[in-house]
């Protein structure tokens, strides 16, 4: 499966420059970050993708969005590629508010509070990953999926960072990381 982490969100501008949580709650992406996934559904374009799996965070429907549209993709919404909860950026919007935004996409999987109430222990991300590793190795088409996920998933899920819009390739049946290095 490709593993694609949103695109520039607010947060990411803000906590970049002054290293602190600057307490946008959900947020959106930059024009910049638009423009990444504009870019990521033309790369995307020649892989056989059949299946787009976003998180419900807005950062990664709005990135969702160009890739859907490019490749005549629905787009299926599940938490369990959600972001570390750890920051005022990763308090959600109720599922009835994300339902009205994107009419198209498919929100069954998810409650409408869907998001932790408080910290996420690391640990927490890391098993919410090992299970998700194991739902698409049982896929027989996991390789044609898309995962529209977070810096601190994509950890869990492969040990390695990746920047705004980049995408890494993650086999399901491979082993996964023995450590995740959270901070550094």
């Amino acid at each position: 499966m490709i593993l694609l982490r949103h695109g520039q969100s607010e947060f990411n501008v803000h906590m970049a420059a002054t290293r602190r949580d600057p307490g946008i709650v959900d947020p959106r992406l930059t024009e910049y970050g638009h423009y990444q996934a504009t870019l990521a559904a033309e790369r995307l374009a020649g892989e056989p993708i059949r299946r787009i799996i976003a998180s419900p965070y807005t950062r990664a429907l709005q990135t969702a969005e160009p890739i859907a549209r490019r490749l005549h993709i629905p787009v299926f919404v599940n938490p369990i590629v959600r972001e570390r909860y750890a920051f005022v950026c990763d308090i959600g919007t109720p599922r009835s508010t994300l339902e009205r935004g994107w009419p198209e996409h498919d929100f069954s999987t998810i409650a409408e509070v869907w998001w932790p109430a408080i910290e996420e222990p690391a640990e927490s991300v890391v098993a919410r990953a090992t299970l998700f590793r194991a739902e698409m190795a049982a896929l027989p088409d996991w390789q044609d999926t898309l995962v529209i996920s977070h810096w601190g998933f994509i950890l869990s899920m492969t040990g390695q960072s990746v920047g705004n819009c980049e995408t890494l390739r993650c086999d399901p049946h491979a082993p996964a990381p023995t450590t995740v290095p959270w901070h550094g």
